[in-house]
């Protein structure tokens, strides 16, 4: 069925919303990559099992990941027309043992996280409420989703469905209010309103510069040519960041209507998402969600009845960091070598095979058809001054909550790690925090209270990226923490351009020789110095960010480099050549399980006599100290 009118997208929708809300019990388990990799899909499997052999009359689907990583692998229980209650680190044990007691009217009282007792339809701006706040049997001390310091300061508009609807079934989409908007803006608006609307609401590219969106959009739509193309740029390859992994994989339509009300705003009629091949759940739900809006008429020709055509084809990257940025990732599509060209001209006036074309990623398509239903002054009452809205981060590292955390724009790096990531994990001490991926910088304790907005995090020597962001501790070496993003860019540099490609190697040289005590005098000033000539004369944006680690570390953490340099000593006891493991004699008690599970033999000593670590041997795995129960092993 082609829908054309309003009257037949509404019927999709109630039945997307019996499916959400079917009347008896519905249980959902978070199958995206994060859920899987934890065991989701075996716990998947022992509820399915279990309801069959009770012969239960309930629904079981998969969902996307709701962001809380952390706590997977997650099952949520939809009581008919009640309560939804969140269980955490399921087991498929815990699954079955969950399924006798909703089959027996009972409320299973292990491993619950939260309920949820409402739910917003961010599309179209209306609320979902329960008749009833919670089943007879919940008990009342199971907190609020919106308790919960990781949710209570989050605003979902990219992540809205994430972890609420099926990401294979359309009409669940469609339920929430999806594609709703799209019938608003072919029906109603001209492409000039669109534009507008887009710029009064504030929103800037997420995919790490921060240009205006509806600014590139409005170059593109007064570009000469009558062919013209949109992209979205999926080729998230920063280390630890799955912001548009997460999306894909549990709310892929989002990402498709946002492309199509982009493109009738450009006036393209031709559309590819560039995804990395690494992302494969990404991309076969991706390849379905297309299928189902072609099918719907949602794609292809004459949409919704109107003279406006638009198709969507999905490209592989084969993993290449570069081509993240724009010019590289369209050589890549036309089938050449991934490498940046210089700009002007710049992609919104001549792009793929010379045509305008407009490149965005994952989460700033995500916000097109919120803001179309709701309005620009609605989306640009989130964030700050200068950046409204709100962005996507993958908070990871040394915080006790890690996850995807969907945040308005200006909320402090303190919230963001103390209450959100729920603090230092183990009770350690914060040392620094890099946003921005490998092409960021590391922010000191000193600044934890900058609003993380384009201009505070630029002010620091950081970027906002593409949203990454890792927390470190007191155990990191921040020397040590710089030539591993240099390795990964100098790795990842396409060679074109000399300042990248030799720069980055020199910079990893003599950050390797630092690390191994052979740093020298002025070593720290000739890291400097490299570092401004490859930001300068670099071509494009890898190779004119990569030295950020490398700067911002110095700017903030001299002292380490000295203390690498000068005493020879790595204080936070990382890198090898500079660490030697000693014996406290006075703590050692012979039990010899330190000398049982070194791996090459270096620790010498009979049962309740004071050992001793040969140094020449040592390798310096730091098993003797992780094995130590009496704190006889130290690190110098």
């Amino acid at each position: 069925m082609k829908l054309t009118s309003l009257e037949q997208l509404q019927k999709i929708k109630e039945k997307g919303l019996q499916q959400t809300y079917p009347g008896k019990i519905k249980i959902m388990v978070g199958m995206a990559t994060c859920g899987i990799s934890a065991g989701a899909d075996k716990v998947y499997k022992a509820l399915e099992d279990k309801i069959a052999a009770l012969k239960m009359d309930a629904v079981l689907e998969m969902t996307g990941c709701i962001g809380f990583c952390q706590q997977e692998p997650l099952v949520d229980v939809v009581y008919p027309k009640k309560v939804r209650v969140s269980y955490a680190t399921m087991t498929p044990a815990k699954a079955e043992a969950l399924v006798e007691a909703l089959n027996a009217g009972e409320f299973f009282g292990e491993n619950v996280l939260c309920r949820i007792d409402q739910e917003e339809f961010l599309v179209e701006g209306t609320k979902k409420t329960y008749a009833n706040p919670h089943p007879p049997e919940l008990p009342g001390d199971v907190p609020k989703y919106e308790e919960l310091p990781f949710f209570k300061k989050q605003v979902k508009i990219a992540l809205r469905n994430c972890g609420y609807i099926h990401p294979e079934r359309i009409e669940e989409y469609i339920g929430r209010g999806g594609y709703t908007a799209l019938h608003q803006v072919l029906t109603g608006m001209q492409p000039e309103e669109v534009i507008a609307q887009v710029k009064d609401s504030g929103l800037r590219g997420r995919g790490g510069a921060g240009f205006p969106t509806g600014v590139k959009w409005e170059f593109c739509r007064k570009a000469a040519g009558d062919l013209k193309y949109i992209i979205c740029n999926a080729d998230e390859g920063d280390p630890g960041a799955f912001m548009d992994r997460g999306i894909l994989e549990g709310d892929p339509h989002a990402v498709i209507e946002g492309m199509a009300i982009g493109a009738y705003a450009i006036g393209a009629s031709q559309g590819y998402v560039y995804c990395r091949a690494e992302y494969p759940l990404a991309i076969h739900r991706l390849q379905i969600a297309i299928k189902q809006a072609e099918d719907l008429g949602l794609l292809g020709d004459n949409i919704f009845g109107t003279p406006f055509s638009f198709k969507l084809k999905i490209r592989k990257g084969a993993g290449a960091f570069v081509c993240g940025e724009e010019t590289s990732l369209i050589a890549s599509i036309e089938g050449k070598v991934g490498e940046p060209r210089p700009r002007p001209p710049f992609p919104a006036q001549s792009g793929l095979w010379g045509r305008p074309t407009i490149i965005n990623n994952v989460k700033t398509w995500s916000h097109i058809a919120p803001i179309m239903a709701r309005g620009a002054e609605w989306y640009a009452g989130f964030g700050s001054e200068t950046s409204k809205g709100t962005t996507v981060f993958a908070l990871v590292g040394k915080v006790n909550n890690t996850g995807l955390v969907e945040i308005p724009l200006g909320i402090t790096l303190r919230e963001m790690i103390y209450e959100i990531g729920g603090g230092i994990a183990g009770g350690r001490a914060f040392k620094a925090v890099q946003t921005g991926g490998p092409s960021g910088g590391c922010i000191p304790e000193e600044f934890l209270d900058t609003p993380m907005d384009y201009e505070s995090l630029g002010a620091l020597g950081s970027i906002m990226g593409s949203g990454g962001m890792i927390v470190m501790d007191e155990r990191d070496c921040m020397v040590d923490v710089a030539k591993y993003f240099i390795d990964f860019t100098k790795d990842e540099s396409c060679g074109k351009c000399t300042p990248c490609r030799e720069g980055t190697l020199r910079l990893m040289e003599m950050l390797e020789e630092v690390t191994a005590g052979r740093g020298q005098e002025g070593d720290i000033e000739k890291l400097e110095k490299l570092s401004r000539v490859i930001k300068k004369m670099s071509l494009c944006g890898l190779g004119q960010t990569a030295p950020n680690p490398v700067l911002s570390t110095i700017k903030y953490f001299r002292d380490e480099y000295e203390a690498h340099i000068w005493a020879k000593k790595c204080p936070a006891h990382v890198c090898k050549e500079l660490i030697t493991y000693r014996v406290v004699p006075d703590n050692c008690i012979g039990c010899q399980l330190c000398r049982l599970k070194c791996p090459v033999e270096a620790i010498t000593g009979a049962k309740k006599v004071v050992h001793e670590i040969l140094q020449e041997k040592c390798i310096k795995c730091g098993t003797c100290y992780e094995k130590c129960k009496f704190d006889a092993i130290v690190v110098e």
